[in-house]
This record gives C-alpha cells, sequence and structure tokens, in this order.
C-alpha cells in the first residue's frame, strides 16, 4: 500500500484527557483526519487543579485561548514557603517576574477548565465515548484496533494518549515494573471564604520533616487546590489518581500546625487520593504505526508541575513531524526523548523545591533551578534543530 498524503491520513488517537485532545488539535490543524477514542462513556476530566508553566502557556496562547486562560485561571503573584507553625522561609516572587523572565506566564488552572477549552477544538463527532481499547497490532498496511464492546476500527498511525497505565504502551514496551516513590498525595479543593487567611493570588507551601502541602489558588481564586505529601507507608500502595483518601489521615498528618492549615483541613472534606509511582524512561516510544504521547510516553511524579506541559509540547511536536508514514513517528520521538527524559528524571527526589532538616532541629530550603524547563519553546526548538516536518 502507498504511504497516504498528509491530507487523506487517519489518524487514531487513544485517550481524549489534556494530552490525547491537544494531540488531535493539533493534528486537524496539520489536515489530517483524526478520531479519538476515550474508555470513559462521557468527556471529563479528573482532578483537581493543575500547573501551566510558561512553557505550556506559551504553546496555548499561540492557539488563541490567552484570554479564556486569563479569565479562568490564576497567575500567582508569589510562593511563599513556611513551617508547620507559619513562619516564613521564602517568598519568592512571580506574576509579572516570571512573564517578564520566560516570556509567558505561570497559571494555575482546574484541570475541567482546560479540558474544556481543548475540547472545544476537536469536533464532536471525530470524538469516540465508551471505547476501551483491549489491543492494537500495527501491521504493513494498517494499525488494527478492538475495543471491549466488539468494535474494531483501522487506522494509518495510532497515536497512545491514554495515561500512565496506557494499553498502547503496553503493546509497545510490555509489562513494566513501576516503584513506590515514597510518597503520597491526598488532594482536594477548598472554597476561597473557607480559608480567609490565604491570599487568592499567592501559592503557599507547608513544610515538616516528612510531610508537606502545596495550597494554589485556581478558578479564578474563587477556589484553592490542595496537595498533602504523605509518606507512602501511610496509605495503599496500589497506583491510583482517583482513589479515595481519608479524611482523618489528613488531620492527624497535619494537627497543631498552623492556624492556615488546619482551617484548610477542615473545608476539605473526602480527599483524593493519589498513590506516587515511579518509572524508568522507555528507550523507545513505539514501532511500526504506534507511538505514545504524554503520560503514556513518560509518566513522571508531580514534582516539576510539567505533566500537562510535556504533553502540550508533544503534541505541536507530533503535528511538525507527521507525514502519513511510520518514519514521521520516530523522528518524533527522536526529538522529543531525550527531552522529556530529563523532566522526568528530574521530578524524582522532591523536585524543584526540596526542603532539608539543618542543625540544630531547623529546615532549610533546596531550590533547584528549573529554568531551563519554563524557557523552553517547543516551536522555536524545532525550528533550530532543523527538524524537518
Amino acid at each position: 500500500m502507498p504511504n497516504p498524503t498528509p491530507s487523506a491520513t487517519r489518524v487514531a488517537v487513544v485517550g481524549a484527557g489534556i494530552g490525547g485532545l491537544a494531540a488531535a488539535g493539533a493534528l486537524l490543524r496539520a489536515g489530517l483526519r483524526v478520531d479519538v477514542y476515550e474508555q470513559e462513556p462521557r468527556p471529563r476530566e479528573a482532578g483537581v487543579g493543575m500547573h501551566l508553566g510558561p512553557n505550556a502557556t506559551r504553546i496555548l496562547f499561540r492557539l488563541g485561548l490567552e484570554e479564556a486562560l486569563r479569565t479562568l485561571a490564576v497567575r500567582p503573584e508569589a510562593l511563599e514557603v513556611r513551617t508547620q507553625d507559619g513562619r516564613l522561609l521564602d517568598r519568592r516572587p512571580m506574576g509579572d517576574t516570571w512573564e517578564k523572565e520566560y516570556g509567558a506566564p505561570h497559571l494555575t488552572v482546574l484541570r475541567g477548565d482546560l479540558h474544556a477549552l481543548l475540547a472545544d477544538r476537536v469536533p464532536s463527532a471525530a470524538v469516540h465515548l465508551g471505547a476501551h481499547l483491549v489491543s492494537c497490532h500495527s501491521a504493513d498496511d494498517a494499525v488494527r484496533l478492538r475495543f471491549a464492546d466488539g468494535r474494531e476500527t483501522s487506522a494509518d498511525l495510532l497515536v497512545g494518549a491514554d495515561g500512565a497505565h496506557s494499553a498502547v504502551r503496553r503493546t509497545v514496551a510490555g509489562a513494566e515494573h513501576v516503584v513506590l516513590s515514597g510518597a503520597s498525595a491526598l488532594r482536594g479543593l477548598v472554597p476561597a471564604e473557607q480559608v480567609p487567611g490565604l491570599a487568592p493570588d499567592t501559592m503557599y507551601m507547608w513544610v515538616g520533616r516528612e510531610v508537606r502541602l502545596l495550597v494554589v489558588p485556581v478558578d479564578a481564586g474563587r477556589q484553592f487546590t490542595y496537595v498533602a505529601l504523605l509518606p507512602a507507608t501511610d496509605v495503599p500502595a496500589e497506583e491510583s489518581w482517583t482513589g479515595r483518601g481519608d479524611p482523618a489521615l489528613l488531620a492527624a498528618a497535619f494537627d497543631g500546625w498552623h492556624e492556615d492549615v488546619t482551617a484548610l483541613v477542615r473545608a476539605s472534606g473526602t480527599p483524593g487520593r493519589w498513590t506516587l509511582h515511579d518509572r524508568e524512561p522507555l528507550p523507545r516510544w513505539g514501532h511500526g504505526r504506534l507511538t505514545l504521547l504524554g503520560d503514556a510516553a513518560h509518566p513522571m511524579l508531580p514534582h516539576h508541575g510539567q505533566g500537562a506541559g510535556q504533553a502540550l509540547e508533544d503534541a505541536v511536536a507530533l503535528a511538525h513531524f507527521l507525514d502519513g508514514t511510520p518514519e514521521s513517528l520516530r523522528r518524533y520521538e527522536e526529538f522529543r526523548r531525550p527531552h522529556t527524559t530529563r523532566v522526568q528524571l528530574g521530578a524524582r527526589g522532591g523536585g524543584s523545591q526540596k526542603v532539608q532538616a539543618s542543625a540544630p532541629g531547623g529546615l532549610r530550603q533546596v531550590v533547584e533551578d528549573t529554568s531551563w524547563i519554563h524557557l523552553y519553546d517547543v516551536g522555536a526548538a524545532l525550528v533550530e534543530s532543523g527538524a524537518d516536518a
């Protein structure tokens, strides 16, 4: 079978999360035919708030989403790092400072709000819900997909954007050995009026010797999203993004802390549970007519706040390279893997914000330089590398 022209190329994207929708939108704009297959019966995005570093916001602004994001999101003016009794360890300016330094802002946004903005860029007729992939096979002339409800289809190319538990990833890499990272997260949302001591334009991190709490404004300042990092021994070990946490465990972890922390804990209700597992970077993302994108390609610990950012960069690069041939998937992988591997490995050990014990009996903050992540412009990198589409 001759290689299809780009305009005739049929691309199947498995997964309609942020990465899958970003990829679908980018490929549609490049003139390809795209079908998105999502196992959930209705479109949704699990989770609470999220970070969009400057490397991500510059991509989204180029898509024409700046006005919507600045309305829905928050541009934090500062990050305050405090001890459990409220003592200020550090205050790092953000806001205008970051926007001038990196050429784009750092925004914090509800995952559902970003998901909805990206979904609006993909025709609903192209999104097939309730499609739980059970197998895929790359043949010489096409890739064939089979779903749990008996549906079967084929495409010229397949992009696995189906998250850290990716069925497409298992086809590429086989069964994997995942390692408990040593930490687990309890997370949720609280209304801003329930924590009046917190400024709606400031991110906060409270740190103890074994636990820490990150609190971030979202929803135009109307809510705060929190992530409490606890030792993994305190929670079930199975990997889950959507498990139910124990309010008593959250309360016990922060008993006696500063009144702003205890007010947030009281207002939190039942938290979600997210047990953090780690994986080694893959030596390849695909073979034949298959490739991976986002968390399916490079699932990483959340400490750099780069899950969505790296998926958005992947989507831009994939649309740049894809010309309808399997070879173009390999060029995409070769371009992206070095950068995502560096980000993935850098997210280990607490990421950019580390707090260590210091004598006598105190804490000190160790801030890792992550400016190279925020300064990265995937579009400019494609041009500078001479990468051909």
